[in-house]
C-alpha cells in the first residue's frame, strides 16, 4: 500500500488575490511562520491550515484546495528513508527497524 499525503493549491490559489504571505495568513488567522513553512514544504498540513484555507477561499471546494498525493520518502546522503532521525547526517532507525522519536 502507498502512504498517502495531503497537499494544497491553496498557494497557486491566492497568486494575484494577496500581495504577501503575511496577508494571506492573516486572511487565514494563522501565524505567517506557519504559512512558510507550510509553503516551503517545512510542516505538514494541519487541521488549522485547513480551516484556515477554508475561511480565506470560501468560494472554492475542499477538493479545490486540498488533494492527496503519494508520500515520497525524504533523501539524506544518497540514502532514501521514512522520517528516520538525523545525526550528523546519519539516519537514526532503531534495532527493530522502526525510526526513533
Amino acid at each position: 500500500m502507498i502512504a498517502m499525503i495531503v497537499k494544497t493549491r491553496v498557494f497557486e490559489l491566492c497568486n494575484g488575490r494577496h500581495k504577501n504571505l503575511s496577508q494571506l495568513a492573516q486572511d487565514m488567522g494563522i501565524s505567517v511562520s506557519q504559512v512558510y513553512r507550510m509553503r516551503e514544504g517545512k510542516r505538514n498540513i494541519n487541521q488549522k491550515f485547513i480551516v484556515g484555507a477554508t475561511k480565506a477561499f470560501p468560494e472554492h471546494k475542499f477538493d479545490d484546495l486540498f488533494y492527496f498525493a503519494p508520500d515520497s520518502p525524504t533523501v539524506i546522503n544518497n540514502h532514501q528513508h521514512q522520517g528516520g532521525l538525523k545525526d550528523g547526517g546519519r539516519v537514526l532507525i532503531s534495532a527493530k527497524g522502526q525510526d526513533r522519536r
